[in-house]
């Protein structure tokens, strides 16, 4: 979703609770929210959430206008469920990816991810470029001004899917990595062939850190991807990026690394 779209959610979100005379403490309680939480959504340094949305539709009797425009970027080519993690994703200050099977999205060439998203058979032409051109979008939030300090964990395995369709695809998309690693905000940490089995392989999760100290994650699957800000999952998770970034290799061995697998490549 692009940036614009999240602040007229937030921009409506409080001319409506002003109009209906609520304060931040009057209209969190009412959907069960703290004050802070609730400035916090509206100024843009916390992530809303559709259950917000929903709930304030009700309160504030607004025919369901924010919700509409949730459906308004939804048409425009990302998934409600994904909302939530795009504005974390475009607020933070620190992203952590760990990603075992593809290149992060933040870090996929046009190529690649339109490889990548074509292997939806079930999408028209027309959805496949919109989500690619969407994909791209998001990646103007590493190199804006004040980027976000971003680290990526990927396994080396990913590296090495092998087929002659895709070879010049895959040296374009590792050099490309090697160059994106070498930005001050960019770390790469790849996970090598010799470690095998390791927590990570249970699947990718992202985390943001927004400018309070927050931290919001998520995990994806086949069908969806779960957002979620809960003090449990979110230890779990960090406590296993942890783990996942310990088994890597550090950022300069890490672009050694990518360098002998393009020669490899090519």
């Amino acid at each position: 979703m692009e940036a614009s779209t999240a602040d007229l959610i937030r921009a409506q979100l409080r001319r409506l609770r002003v109009a209906a005379g609520l304060s931040q403490e009057e209209f969190g309680k009412l959907v069960h929210y703290s004050a802070s939480m609730v400035s916090a959504v509206e100024t843009g340094t916390r992530p809303y959430e559709r259950p917000l949305l929903a709930r304030a539709d009700e309160v504030l009797r607004s025919g369901g206008l924010l919700v509409s425009l949730l459906r308004i970027a939804e048409r425009e080519g990302q998934p409600s469920w994904f909302l939530p993690w795009l504005d974390a994703e475009r607020l933070a200050r620190q992203l952590r990816i760990f990603q075992p099977t593809l290149i992060p999205a933040l870090l996929q060439t046009e190529g690649y991810a339109r490889a990548v998203i074509r292997c939806d058979d079930l999408l028209s032409d027309e959805e496949v470029e919109k989500r690619v051109a969407a994909r791209l979008d998001r990646q103007a939030i590493l190199t804006q001004p004040d980027p976000p300090q971003f680290i990526a964990v990927i396994d080396e395995a990913m590296l090495h899917r092998r087929d002659e369709r895709f070879r010049a695809l895959m040296v374009h998309q590792i050099e490309h990595l090697i160059a994106c690693a070498e930005r001050p905000n960019v770390s790469i940490h790849v996970i090598p062939l010799s470690v095998g089995l390791h927590v990570g392989l249970s699947g990718p999760f992202s985390l943001a850190r927004g400018v309070d100290g927050g931290w919001v994650a998520i995990m994806e699957n086949q069908l969806t991807a779960l957002p979620t800000d809960g003090e449990a999952d979110l230890a779990t998770l960090l406590a296993r990026w942890e783990t996942v970034r310990n088994e890597a290799l550090s950022r300069q061995q890490s672009i050694e690394l990518l360098k002998e697998v393009v020669k490899s490549w090519s």
